[in-house]
């Protein structure tokens, strides 16, 4: 039979998972709204290890962030030129005690550059670590580990109609 107290557990183990969940796709959204301050508000105030392949290795998410929002916020006449869709799957978050978890994530990634008239399509893996931090969930560490990429021209005839960012 289960106990009150179970099932208590149980239900706050949920709610940590679920809150885990959020902030990873708030990660994803900020990518892809070209947010560096949210960006850097998805991991922990000093001491984030963060590798991501070819974009880097930090003990910080500060740098990192700041690189990002050069890079995504990339203008020309005024307009962005580079537009990422981050779309995070099949997580597998595991507690590892009331403050920390670790996680799995699948990375669908797609970038349209109109500077070099290309489209990437790309796919990875996200092992993460997470932190109970002034009463919410941030990334103490994150490795993205890619499994395959694709990049192809944009024909001719390719018209990119950017939406707002504001």
């Amino acid at each position: 039979m289960t106990s009150i107290d179970d099932l208590a557990r149980r239900l706050d183990d949920l709610d940590r998972v679920e809150a885990i969940k959020q902030l990873k796709y708030r990660y994803f959204r900020a990518c892809d709204a070209k947010d560096a301050t949210a960006f850097r508000g998805c991991f922990v105030r000093a001491g984030a290890r963060i590798d991501y392949g070819p974009l880097g290795a930090y003990d910080d998410a500060g740098p990192l962030a700041a690189i990002f929002g050069t890079v995504a916020g990339h203008r020309v006449d005024g307009e962005y030129v580079v537009f990422d869709m981050h779309h995070g799957g099949h997580p597998d978050i595991t507690l590892t005690s009331a403050t920390t978890a670790t996680g799995r994530w699948t990375l669908k990634f797609r970038q349209v550059n109109l500077l070099d008239r290309t489209e990437t399509l790309m796919t990875g893996e996200y092992h993460d670590e997470y932190l109970l931090e002034d009463g919410a969930w941030r990334m103490s560490a994150s490795t993205l580990t890619e499994r395959w990429r694709l990049r192809r021209p944009l024909g001719r005839d390719a018209d990119l109609t950017p939406g707002s960012f504001a």
